[in-house]
């Protein structure tokens, strides 16, 4: 009844995002009288070569009203950004309710493991849909948004992705890239299972060996300070794998779209560090141990 119930939510959203997005192009439509109309007042004022009070004037009003059609617009799009997450929420919501009603559904067949490839895409679709956070004017960055972590007592939900540092099979200890199942507050401890369907294990562990992964990209041009910068020591996922080793950043993200590229430490180059590899801000968390002399 769940999943039927969150399948009809979503169609009300989708539904509700299209009227959106319709509303968007109408806002921008209607507004581009109005910016053709400043841009031909310039080119008068060019053409006889003064700023008459008429002209000023009439350039005030002209803006006014632009900055209110672009307010109407960003409002809009505010609102379908809020739809589009609510529905990746809940699509979230369904495919775990799927996951755990497998898991204890005895009658279904055992499910098959996925192969690298494809999980290696979903990956890369996972981090790229990550979205961007946009601020109104004034607004900070919140945690968990880039480079920013999380607060002290924030708690992970199940489905959210993290970096788990975990005993490898050789005893070991490595960080690597896992789903949460559940949160214990009576133990304070989290119960995750490694994203590499191949270990198909389950670990128990505390709140001290999770970090939680972004959950918005970083824009670099209206909030840099959100961003790990050149030489920060930090724990990224090494491309083409699901664990995460201690690397350099070698240059942070320029565009809202770019990665990082990092430097991992890596005993086998003279210098102790990799040539620089691209990694997304979905796969990029801070290093609390001491970077290595």
């Amino acid at each position: 009844m769940a999943l039927v119930s969150a399948d009809s939510r979503i169609a009300e959203l989708l539904t509700e995002l299209h009227q959106l997005i319709k509303q968007t192009q109408e806002e921008r439509s209607r507004s581009e009288h109005n910016l053709v109309n400043i841009q031909k007042t310039h080119e008068r004022m060019q053409t006889e070569n003064k700023i008459s009070p008429y002209y000023r004037t009439k350039l005030r009003g002209l803006y006014t009203t632009a900055k209110t059609d672009a307010e109407a617009e960003c409002n809009i799009l505010r609102k379908a950004l809020d739809k589009i997450a609510e529905i990746k929420s809940l699509l979230e919501e369904r495919r775990i309710a799927a996951k755990i009603a497998g898991l204890y559904n005895d009658s279904e067949p055992p499910r098959k493991t996925m192969r690298r490839g494809v999980l290696m895409t979903l990956l890369q679709q996972s981090a790229m849909t990550l979205p961007l956070w946009i601020g109104k004017p004034g607004d900070k960055p919140p945690p968990l948004c880039g480079a920013i972590p999380a607060s002290g007592d924030y708690v992970a939900k199940p489905g959210d992705k993290v970096a788990a540092r975990v005993k490898a099979v050789e005893g070991d200890e490595q960080w690597i890239l896992a789903e949460v199942v559940s949160y214990s507050h009576a133990t304070n401890k989290y119960e995750v299972d490694d994203i590499d369907e191949e270990g198909k294990e389950r670990h128990t562990l505390s709140r001290r060996r999770i970090i939680p992964l972004p959950q918005w990209k970083a824009n670099p041009e209206t909030d840099p300070e959100a961003l790990f910068q050149k030489e920060q020591l930090v724990l990224a996922l090494y491309p083409q794998t699901t664990c995460f080793y201690r690397a350099l950043i070698h240059t942070p993200p320029q565009r809202p779209q770019d990665d990082y590229s990092v430097l991992f430490e890596d005993t086998s180059y003279a210098d102790g560090y990799s040539p620089p590899l691209n990694v997304a801000q979905r796969y990029v968390v801070a290093c609390k141990e001491p970077k290595k002399k």
